[in-house]
């Protein structure tokens, strides 16, 4: 990651520019699934998430920018939802279970970001950051599973679930240890 965020930086690109493309990849992924094309979708996100770590080395490397984090953050919960609805939509059976899961992002991700907001930074990165068993990557196995064995869709979706409200869990449980 670290070669290509310099390669790119001699290129003169900048970590924004690069979150965007990330972004615009990463979105395709799930109307790529919806279409019939489960491998190149994944290979798609999963191309999605190195660009998303590469802009963190670049950022880093240079200035980090508030509006970039902002955009960062976004753009990765867009990538997911793109996925999410993509498998929905193909498998509609299961609409419920992808609604959950996305209820479960939406809960972990606000204790995550208000966490970030209202508490101290001690790290590299732009605000603070909340650990948890679901990180990008766990995140990114799940959806590739759910894309590659429909025949096991609803219990990954469901699994997927279950691993999002336990971070949240720990998400909230580290609040209030931190912000007591």
């Amino acid at each position: 990651m670290r070669k290509t965020a310099d390669r790119f930086l001699t290129f003169g690109w900048t970590a924004n520019q690069v979150t965007i493309g990330a972004f615009i990849i990463g979105s395709a992924s799930g109307v790529i699934y919806y279409f019939g094309f489960p491998v190149i979708a994944v290979i798609v996100l999963w191309l999605s998430g190195f660009l998303d770590a590469v802009d963190g080395s670049m950022a880093r490397a240079t200035k980090t920018s508030p509006f970039g984090t902002v955009m960062d953050v976004t753009f990765d919960r867009v990538v997911e939802i793109s996925v999410i609805l993509g498998v929905a939509f193909l498998y509609p059976d299961i609409m419920w279970a992808a609604l959950l899961l996305m209820a479960s992002i939406v809960i972990s991700m606000t204790i995550f970001l208000t966490v970030g907001n209202v508490s101290e930074n001690n790290g590299v990165k732009s605000f603070r950051y909340q650990a948890g068993l679901a990180e990008r990557t766990e995140g990114f196995l799940f959806l590739s599973v759910m894309m590659l064995a429909p025949s096991i869709v609803l219990w990954t979706t469901l699994a997927f679930f279950a691993v999002e409200l336990f971070t949240a869990g720990q998400r909230f449980m580290e609040a209030k240890r931190l912000l007591s």
